[in-house]
């Protein structure tokens, strides 16, 4: 099971943002999420509502029989094994995904997580986040957005 840690804030002493669910929605369409690859908006704020609770600096420890397999960072909890480099990792020489350092993804600007994004859904759709699969594919989100005016 994935244990959330606020690893970052206790690193660099920094307050985790906490962005409200229309605020992040604003964003992420100036950004060029809705309609990206086929996934609404509404099906980008059901992922990081579910990944991250819209915290900017998680960092989510992936364990199994007590041992950290990966980690999961940012906003989209990006993984280590395949996106970005944490120097945990078996291959640390392989260059990653989003050729991004982890800690990248650990602050308040989520710009290149959402670039980072872009390209975990080109090969695997939304289904490389289980916490997606599992609370929000195949689901009305309809009216997920209705109190934002977007």
């Amino acid at each position: 099971m994935k244990a959330f840690l606020i690893l970052s804030v206790l690193l660099t002493g920094a307050r985790p943002y906490v962005y409200q669910k229309c605020e992040l929605a604003q964003l992420l369409r100036r950004n060029g999420l809705d309609g990206y690859r086929g996934y609404s908006l509404e099906n980008w704020i059901c992922l990081v509502q579910y990944e991250s609770n819209y915290n900017t600096r998680i960092v989510g420890l992936n364990r199994r029989a007590g041992r950290t397999l990966s980690s999961d960072y940012g906003i989209f909890q990006i993984n280590s094994v395949r996106w970005c480099e944490d120097g945990q990792t078996q291959h640390p020489k392989r260059r990653k995904g989003c050729g991004k350092r982890c800690n990248d993804f650990i602050n308040d600007n989520i710009i290149d997580d959402i670039q980072c994004a872009k390209r975990i859904v080109t090969p695997q759709g939304m289904n490389a986040w289980y916490s997606w699969k599992k609370n929000c594919q195949s689901r009305n989100l309809g009216n997920f957005l209705d109190d934002c005016k977007i």
